[in-house]
């Protein structure tokens, strides 16, 4: 055979038995979700801020970083919601590289699936506890989802995986707010389509069963910018790529109409500095028509204590060992400045 079954990982069921999430915090989150939810359909005119590292690959500086960012959610908390990025599994362009913390609890040593299931799982509480903020990551296994269902208050799914028929049925079962990114090409038909398909109630296989999803009405939509045949990066940011697309949605039977700017990846060429300035231009686009204003409900932006990366193995504490995140000092005057401009 071309596989090699290394050792059963932990369920999902075993998992939340040993590490559980506290009723007090249960009740936390429920109310988080609905504060949540609310800006999507339109009830709240709060911005959300979905802010962190690249990759969660350490679960004291992850931690640290994202106490930082509740003491800034205390002196916003009118104007914005901060949901941290915690994102624990990582696609890899070529399949090389760092694949996130589920797969590598150690980035320095060989992977280990079991105990990265634990060590996911570990600092999402520990990010809560300390922090009483819920926080989002990106479904790259569907498979992964229930692992981490009573803990995310977002879920993303990235532009590799949002043409991939699981992922977005799996979506449709979830009830919380999933952002659908525009795949690679920029092509914004699909990335709808993935919103349709989200939105919809599907009989599907997951996990060994037969199961019927109710359809997820918070599916939305986030845009990342795009790559051209000549690997050029074409950002999609602008305001005129933000008006295409709320036209577009208007001619779809969409529920909740929303879309996310993503300030990094292909929108920035991953020139991690110029996420500011690009934010900066969204907010001036939403401050020009009350349309764009009603579509973007926030930002995505990466962003870790030290800016830049690192190789792994160099050791620098809060900086990122996967794509260039904005430091912390830059991060924090961010959020203060999209504040005073709500």
């Amino acid at each position: 055979m071309g596989v090699t079954y290394v050792k059963e990982v932990i369920s999902p069921e075993e998992l939340f038995e040993r590490y559980p999430l506290p009723e007090a915090h249960k009740k936390l989150k429920a109310e988080k979700d609905k504060e949540i939810a609310k800006v999507f359909t339109g009830e709240s005119d709060k911005f959300l801020v979905i802010v962190g590292p690249c990759s969660a690959d350490n679960e004291d500086a992850v931690c640290d970083y994202t106490s930082r960012l509740a003491k800034v959610q205390e002196k916003v908390n009118d104007k914005i919601i901060i949901i941290p990025r915690i994102y624990t599994n990582k696609p890899r362009t070529t399949g090389e590289g760092y694949k996130g913390i589920v797969h590598q609890p150690d980035p320095e040593k060989a992977p280990d699936l079991h105990e990265g299931l634990i060590a996911m799982r570990k600092m999402h509480l520990r990010s809560i506890a300390e922090t009483h903020l819920f926080s989002a990551d990106e479904m790259l296994y569907p498979e992964n989802w229930p692992y981490l269902s009573d803990i995310l208050s977002y879920v993303a799914v990235g532009a590799r995986s949002v043409e991939d028929q699981q992922h977005r049925l799996t979506i449709s079962g979830i009830d919380i707010p999933c952002g659908m990114k525009n795949p690679t090409s920029g092509t914004l038909s699909i990335m709808l389509n993935s919103c349709i398909a989200a939105q919809g109630s599907h009989t599907f296989m997951y996990r060994g069963w037969e199961v019927k999803s109710d359809g997820n009405p918070l599916a939305h939509t986030i845009l990342r910018g795009a790559v051209n045949k000549h690997d050029q990066s074409l950002p999609n940011y602008h305001y005129e790529d933000l008006v295409l697309l709320n036209e577009m949605y208007h001619k779809l039977d969409l529920k909740n109409p929303a879309c996310i700017i993503d300030a990094n990846h292909a929108n920035s060429n991953k020139c991690y500095y110029e996420q500011p300035r690009i934010v900066s231009e969204v907010l001036h686009s939403r401050s020009v028509s009350k349309d764009i204003e009603k579509l973007v409900k926030g930002v995505m932006i990466e962003s870790y204590i030290e800016p830049g990366n690192q190789k792994i193995g160099e050791g620098v504490y809060g900086k990122s060992i996967t794509d260039p995140c904005l430091g912390w000092d830059e991060t924090e005057r961010l959020i203060y400045e999209i504040a005073g401009r709500i």
